[in-house]
C-alpha cells in the first residue's frame, strides 16, 4: 500500500492554492498531477507548489496513480467532472456545492454507490477547532436541549475582491449556494438534519461592477438571489433563521446562535477554523469564552479531504462525506423552490451527524 494518497487536481484557479498546500499540512496526502482548461494556469500552479505533473483533463482521469481528484472547476461542472471521474474509478473530493442541482448531486451519489467509490465534498471548516469545541459543547449538554438558532452570513458580494466574480452571480452561486453551505453544514453538524423550510429571495441588483483587479470596471448581470431569508425545521425540532445575502453593506449580526433549554452558544465564523466560542447559561450573568477543545484552529482547509483519504485506508465513513454534501444542496435548492412556489418545501433527504473528533483524536487526522 502506497504511504501517502495520491491527488489529482481538476481547476487551477483562486482555490487550488489551498488544495496545492494541503500536503504542508497533512502528511497523508500528494498532489500528483494538475489540470485545467487553461493549461498555462496549471503550469503555473505546478510551478508555485511543486506539482510534478500537468496534464490534460482526460488524461488525470484515467492516470492509475491518482486515487481522488479533487474537483475544484466552477459550480456548474462540478457534476460533469466527478461523474467522469467515477466513471474512471476516482473517488471524489470537490467545493461545494456538490452540484447545482438535486438531480445531478443524486446522480453523483448513485455513480459512486454503484462502483464502490467515495465522495466527499467542502466545506470542512466544521472540523476545526472553534465547531468542534461548539459540538462537544451540545453534545455535553452544556446548553440543554437545542430549541433555537440564528445564522446570518450577509456582506456587499464579490466584485471587491475576487480576480474573476462573474460565476458568483450566475445560477449554481449567489450567496445560498457558494458561502451558505458554510453555515448549513455547521448547523447540521451541531444539530442535525433539516425536514422542512420556506423562504423568500430577491435580486437587489441586477448588475455588478467590479472593482478588483483585473477585471476592474466590468459589468456583470446578476442572474441568482442574492439575498435569501429561509426557515428551516430540524428532525431534532428545533427551528432557525439562515439569512445570506450580497446585498448589505454593513450589520451587527452574530454568524450562528444556538438557544438551548439551559443557555444559550455563539459559534464563530463557520467560514474559518478558529474561534472565538461564547457560552453563556441560564443564570449566567455575562458570556464567557471558553478554551477551544480541539486542534486545527488556523486555516486548514483540505482536513476534510485528509480525513477522507484516512478513512478509506481503515474502511470508516469520513466526515465531510457525500450524504451530508447531498443534503446540504437538497436544503439549498429546496429554500430556493419554497420562495418561487409561495410553500412549505419539505425536504426529502437526510443525512447523518458527521461524527465528532475526540480531543486529541482531531490532531492525528491527517496522519497514516
Amino acid at each position: 500500500m502506497k504511504a501517502k494518497t495520491a491527488l489529482g487536481i481538476v481547476g487551477c484557479g483562486n482555490i487550488s492554492s489551498t488544495y496545492l498546500q494541503a500536503p504542508l499540512l497533512f502528511e497523508n496526502l500528494y498532489v500528483a498531477a494538475c489540470a485545467d482548461m487553461d493549461l498555462k494556469r496549471a503550469q503555473s500552479q505546478a510551478e508555485k507548489y511543486g506539482v510534478p505533473r500537468v496534464c490534460g483533463v482526460e488524461e488525470l482521469l484515467v492516470d492509475p496513480e491518482i486515487d481522488i481528484v479533487v474537483n475544484l472547476t466552477v459550480p456548474a461542472a462540478h457534476a460533469e467532472i466527478s461523474l467522469a471521474a467515477l466513471a474512471a474509478g476516482k473517488s471524489v473530493y470537490g467545493e461545494k456545492p456538490l452540484a447545482i442541482n438535486r438531480e445531478d448531486g443524486q446522480a453523483i451519489l448513485q455513480a459512486a454507490s454503484a462502483r464502490h467509490l467515495r465522495v466527499g465534498c467542502a466545506p470542512d471548516t466544521f472540523l476545526g477547532g472553534g465547531l468542534q469545541t461548539c459540538i462537544k459543547l451540545i453534545n455535553d449538554g452544556e446548553i440543554g436541549t437545542p430549541v433555537a438558532a440564528t445564522a446570518f452570513m450577509v456582506n456587499h458580494g464579490m466584485e471587491y475582491w475576487h480576480p474573476d466574480p462573474y460565476f458568483f452571480y450566475q445560477p449554481g452561486a449567489g450567496p445560498l449556494y457558494d458561502v451558505g453551505p458554510y453555515y448549513l453544514t455547521a448547523l447540521v453538524a451541531m444539530m442535525g438534519p433539516i425536514e422542512r423550510v420556506t423562504s423568500s429571495m430577491k435580486i437587489t441588483f441586477p448588475e455588478r461592477t467590479v472593482s478588483s483587479a483585473p477585471n476592474a470596471g466590468k459589468k456583470i448581470p446578476v442572474n441568482t438571489p442574492t439575498h435569501i431569508t429561509g426557515i428551516m425545521d430540524f428532525a431534532n425540532g428545533a427551528t432557525s433563521t439562515l439569512i445570506t445575502s450580497f446585498d448589505v453593506w454593513h450589520h451587527r449580526l452574530p454568524y450562528i446562535e444556538i438557544y438551548g433549554t439551559e443557555g444559550s452558544l455563539s459559534a464563530p465564523d463557520p467560514n474559518t477554523f478558529r474561534g472565538p466560542v461564547y457560552l453563556r447559561r441560564a443564570k449566567d450573568e455575562q458570556w464567557r469564552e471558553i478554551a477551544l477543545t480541539h486542534g486545527y484552529t488556523k486555516n486548514s482547509r483540505g482536513l476534510g479531504l485528509a480525513d477522507m483519504a484516512q478513512a478509506m485506508r481503515s474502511g470508516r465513513m469520513h466526515r465531510a462525506n457525500g450524504e451530508m454534501a447531498f443534503h446540504i444542496l437538497d436544503v439549498i435548492e429546496s429554500l430556493m423552490q419554497s420562495s418561487r412556489e409561495g410553500r412549505h418545501i419539505a425536504v426529502s433527504s437526510t443525512c447523518t451527524r458527521p461524527e465528532p473528533f475526540a480531543p486529541g483524536e482531531h490532531r492525528r487526522a491527517g496522519e497514516n
